[in-house]
């Protein structure tokens, strides 16, 4: 009965004698010494208790044993270097899948570029993104059932980790052609009377906005009511209305004339890179945010 376990270096070893048939080869290949290379050989036996080779005037033959021994060797052999090159690509992100939830505006506005550079990087990585309603998407990250997500905060949870990546103001999108486009900027009472094109109840952009009317002792005219700020961009560009929207969701949607003014007071939009509490962030998901950090950091639209 062995007393210890054989080490990967006396199976290498073992192996390199029977595939080159002499100790002086195999040594060279393993960049080792003879001698180094015939102690090896001898613990082995020792430690196994027969003979993996007759020695036939100074030419190792293996045994029936021996090769018995070989087979099993090369296939061991063979699935650790598998393993060790699966090591390796999770090391070098050769390999790996990314899970991520966003906002449909955060997605379609803002993670398209970060995406292609993070691509280029790691070409070989798996994303996938999904758009579920806010609070399925704090679910699915503190379930770790997703690596991670952009969200708005402040998300109140203790089971969440939150690192704030960006912020931008609220600005009003409107036809360059309309007569509120040559203000500086706009406020409730320059809004009175106007048709808003404002986002969902049940927002907090939306809370804020209607706040601001509030304070501002204006009733704002809602003319519609859009789900995302494409579709919100969309409306005002046929002249159905002002949108108020997150100004650095609003850059991917100024075609057709339109133009952003700021809207005062200010309603800061803020977005946090969000992980599980219960554990650090992934290695994919850790580079995935250094990615996005770099690509907002050169927004003129935003403040990290």
């Amino acid at each position: 009965m062995m007393k210890n376990q054989i080490s990967v270096k006396a199976l290498r070893g073992f192996h390199a004698i029977v595939e080159t048939g002499s100790v002086t080869a195999a040594a060279s290949i393993l960049g080792m010494t003879q001698p180094a290379v015939s102690r090896l050989l001898a613990q082995l036996e020792e430690m196994i208790g027969f003979e993996l080779f007759y020695r036939d005037h100074g030419r190792l033959v293996p045994t029936q044993d021996g090769m018995l021994m070989f087979e099993e060797v090369e296939l061991s052999l063979n699935t650790l270097e598998r393993v060790n090159s699966v090591v390796r690509d999770i090391c070098e992100y050769r390999c790996g899948h990314l899970k991520l939830v966003s906002p449909p505006s955060f997605t379609e506005a803002v993670l398209p570029d970060i995406v292609a550079a993070f691509s280029q990087r790691f070409p070989r990585v798996r994303l996938t993104i999904e758009s579920p309603t806010s609070e399925i998407a704090k679910s699915m990250i503190a379930s770790r059932a997703v690596d991670g997500g952009f969200l708005r905060v402040p998300l109140d949870r203790a089971d969440l980790s939150c690192a704030p990546v960006v912020t931008s103001d609220t600005v009003c999108v409107l036809s360059g052609s309309h007569a509120l486009a040559r203000s500086g900027g706009l406020t409730p009472a320059l809004l009175r009377g106007q048709p808003l094109i404002l986002l969902g109840q049940g927002t907090v952009s939306r809370a804020c906005i209607e706040s601001a009317f509030v304070q501002g002792g204006v009733r704002p005219m809602v003319q519609i009511e859009a789900h995302t700020v494409s579709a919100a961009c969309a409306f005002a560009a046929r002249g159905l209305g002002i949108a108020l929207v997150n100004g650095l969701l609003a850059q991917a949607y100024l075609r057709n004339g339109l133009v952003t003014r700021p809207f005062t007071p200010a309603l800061p939009n803020e977005y946090a890179f969000v992980t599980s509490a219960l554990s650090a962030p992934t290695r994919l998901a850790a580079a995935f945010l250094d990615e996005a950090r770099r690509h907002l950091a050169a927004s003129p639209t935003c403040t990290m």
